[in-house]
């Protein structure tokens, strides 16, 4: 039986404190984008929850769209009845006859939102049970572990009948929760970093630093492929490629070589801050993880993240490398990361790293290149800037 219409839940964070009405109006702005193309659908919301009709549009084209929208807790597709108790029988065992296998055991969960309806929840999954027991031979009711629960959800207007709850991606509205600039890297990490970040309602936009001419454009075209993926879940994003050859070369030759990664690091972190600053951006993302590599011990991490004032959101910093793999497949990141195209860190890394390094030698240290200020600006000023536009159907830009 095809659904008429598909129910959106909001998850319950969004439905908290004098911000609620904002994190819905930003949410019906996501799913209208994302649905763009659907120019047939129609959308009603209602407390905590959105309607969306389909109006002949595919069911699974309006799915597809929804896994991609942050702030959903469930979906249901559903049919819809009149708000007479014969016409919900009727409905509801039209829908249980339609499924794709007939179950054996089933129960009947009914909701009345309208307090006019003459029967209450109790007594409508009473009449509705009945009416499929005795349409349906050999089906029984099972109030504990039912195959199939046909929920009846009576609103003011109109009633919906569904037996699917599935679930949302969860966390808020993109945009809900502010800006932030995305550190992106050709990596596993980084991407997934962003992806969580936008989960969390984080608007962001991207910046990576690349060694060309010792890299290749291929390693730039991958970040891109990168930025390209993450735009699915968020829309248009911005992302500023730095060229940072010069001043990696120079710190080479002027700093201890186990604290090179360190400097380059501080240096990065710089650069991110000034953009985030000119961008009204108030946060700064990274994919650092605790131990996986010399710049991320704890000891390194406080020398680094020293030189930024906005605060560093780390949402891998607990993980293991194996979950962000699996979240990396799951967003469709991981087998661009792999890809065998050096950045620009690799490439410059000594034998040895320090993994302890002090802050105070490293001050010292920057504070012997006059020269490094300078060229962080300058790297900044001349950012060659690329704008990841969605597709053209779904406009994601005209409405944040």
């Amino acid at each position: 039986m095809n659904p008429e219409v598909v129910i959106v839940r909001q998850g319950e964070l969004t439905l908290k404190g004098k911000n609620r009405h904002r994190f819905e109006q930003r949410l019906l702005l996501q799913i209208r984008a994302n649905l763009a193309a659907l120019t047939r659908i129609t959308i009603k919301s209602e407390f905590a929850r959105m309607y969306i009709a389909l109006n002949g549009e595919p069911y699974e084209a309006v799915a597809e769209g929804l896994k991609l929208v942050f702030g959903i807790h469930s979906y249901s597709p559903a049919i819809k009845a009149e708000m007479k108790l014969e016409m919900i029988q009727t409905k509801a065992l039209e829908l249980m006859q339609s499924l794709p296998s007939l179950p054996k055991t089933f129960k009947v969960s009914a909701k009345r939102g309208n307090k006019d309806f003459p029967y209450d929840s109790q007594k409508t999954g009473y009449w509705v049970g009945g009416y499929i027991l005795q349409a349906m031979e050999g089906m029984q009711v099972d109030v504990h572990r039912p195959e199939v629960e046909l929920r009846v959800d009576i609103r003011q207007d109109e009633v919906y009948l569904f037996t699917e709850v599935i679930n949302g991606t969860g966390g808020f509205p993109i945009g809900s929760n502010g800006k932030a600039i995305l550190m992106l890297s050709g990596g596993i990490d980084s991407p997934v970093a962003g992806w969580m970040a936008m989960k969390q309602g984080l608007q962001i936009e991207a910046i990576h630093f690349h060694s060309f001419p010792y890299t290749s454009e291929r390693a730039k075209q991958k970040v891109f492929d990168l930025a390209e993926k993450l735009s699915l879940f968020c829309g248009n994003i911005k992302l500023y490629f730095i060229s940072f050859a010069a001043i990696q070369t120079r710190l080479q030759h002027e700093c201890q070589a186990n604290l090179l990664v360190t400097l380059m690091r501080r240096s990065m972190l710089r650069i991110t801050e000034n953009l985030a600053l000119q961008r009204k951006a108030l946060g700064i993302v990274t994919g650092e993880s605790l131990g996986q590599v010399a710049s991320q011990t704890l000891s390194s991490l406080n020398t680094i993240g020293r030189v930024a004032t906005l605060p560093l959101l780390r949402p891998l910093i607990m993980s293991d490398k194996a979950d962000i793999i699996r979240i990396a497949e799951q967003i469709g990141t991981f087998k661009i990361s792999i890809l065998p195209f050096e950045d620009c860190c690799t490439l410059f890394i000594p034998k040895s790293s320090s993994t302890n390094p002090n802050v105070n030698n490293v001050e010292r240290q920057e504070s012997r290149m006059q020269w490094l200020l300078e060229a962080e600006a300058e790297a900044l000023g001349n950012a060659e800037v690329r704008l990841i536009e969605w597709d053209a159907k779904h406009p994601m830009a005209d409405y944040f």
